[in-house]
């Protein structure tokens, strides 16, 4: 048995070509298969908007197709570990391979390092080109599909709290006194927390103090009735800077920036489990691709002709199932604060890296 961890350098480049090839192939036909879905289903919103045709559909697809590999890369790495290891055992390959003298880890090396790379490159295309994409997205979806607002820090449903009272904005944009809100509900209630007074504005901004809403529709409770004014302030308690730590998306926030933003949360006396676990998770998310030819690395082994090897690769395909259904699991606990941040990001990844390896030497070393 060779002492090296990597078979030579030949079959390296050869299992890394076979390995990426499927990658890309399976998550090409997800995407579009996926997009096509997606468009079925969101097309009649974007193109019931006045003057919204095809280029904002291409649009749409140019912003919803960076999330779609995001999401799917880890299962794409899945299906074509299967793919690949399957194709070999078929082919006899795994045992040309083990009767050189390498062992289960050896073979597994090139499609292993290979699937690392792919988390970094995925890491990388999550924080610099899926954080933008779901940003402009999720305020454009804000906006009704209308036109892509163009200023910079644009948020979408924004929630705020000034004592009993509630303001809400269906998308927020800029920082500091420069913040506009557009489609903004005031909701004045009374001690017990009762809704006394709904109020309705097409747009507020900061008027030092207080909100100053514009186009506003009063609506009372208790009467029922309704009327109309042009301007109204609301919100004398509620500042700029409330508002800047208010509410942030970790998904549409770089990995790099977050940070900063969890630090500023915590030093406010916010709670952060939640930011804080995702995180993390944008770390053990793109490296759940290194953990998906481990899991699948069963399907590698055994005799083709025995008939096992159905049963095999429909095993690897449940583990890595599994690893997706509890590292959502475990976010969802992190969220809600059952799981510390760290924990909830990564138990998932080590746990299933330890059944793997331990599926792996069992059977096969």
């Amino acid at each position: 048995m060779q002492l090296d961890f990597f078979p030579s350098r030949t079959l390296t480049v050869y299992l890394a070509k076979l390995f990426v090839v499927r990658i890309l192939a399976v998550l090409a036909m997800l995407v579009l298969v996926l997009m096509m879905l997606d468009l079925l289903s969101t097309s009649g919103e974007i193109l019931a908007v006045p003057g919204n045709g095809q280029g904002e559909l291409l649009t749409y697809a140019g912003l919803r197709i960076p999330q779609l590999v995001q999401r799917f890369l880890p299962y794409s790495v899945l299906l074509a570990t299967l793919i690949t290891l399957v194709t070999l055992n078929q082919n006899s390959e795994v045992i040309a391979m083990k009767a050189a003298g390498l062992s289960a880890h050896q073979v597994l090396a090139p499609l292993l390092l290979t699937a690392l790379v792919m988390g970094g490159v995925s890491f990388i295309f999550n924080e610099r080109v899926v954080t933008r994409a779901t940003a402009t997205l999720k305020a454009w979806d804000a906006a009704d599909f209308g036109p892509i607002p163009e200023e910079s820090q644009v948020r979408a449903d924004v929630y705020l709290t000034d004592g009993t009272n509630i303001l809400t904005a269906a998308q927020l944009t800029g920082s500091g006194e420069n913040i506009r809100m557009r489609d903004v509900t005031w909701y004045r209630r009374s001690a017990d927390g009762a809704i006394v007074e709904q109020i309705e504005a097409a747009s507020a901004r900061y008027a030092g103090p207080g909100w100053q809403l514009e186009d506003v529709t009063r609506f009372d409770v208790a009467s029922a009735s309704q009327r109309e004014t042009e301007r109204m302030l609301v919100g004398t308690q509620l500042t700029p800077a409330q508002i800047d730590l208010a509410k942030v998306d970790p998904d549409a926030v770089p990995f790099w920036e977050l940070g900063d933003q969890i630090s500023a949360f915590e030093e406010a006396g916010r709670r952060t489990g939640e930011m804080r676990a995702k995180w993390w998770h944008k770390l053990s998310g793109p490296l759940s691709s290194f953990l998906m030819p481990l899991l699948g690395a069963v399907a590698a082994f055994g005799l083709a002709r025995s008939g096992a090897l159905f049963v095999r690769a429909l095993i690897g395909m449940a583990l890595g199932f599994a690893y997706f259904v509890v590292d959502n699991a475990a976010l969802a606990l992190g969220n809600f604060g059952s799981y510390p941040p760290f924990l909830a990001a990564w138990a998932p990844f080590f746990l299933f890296a330890l059944i793997g390896e331990t599926v792996l030497i069992r059977t096969e070393e």
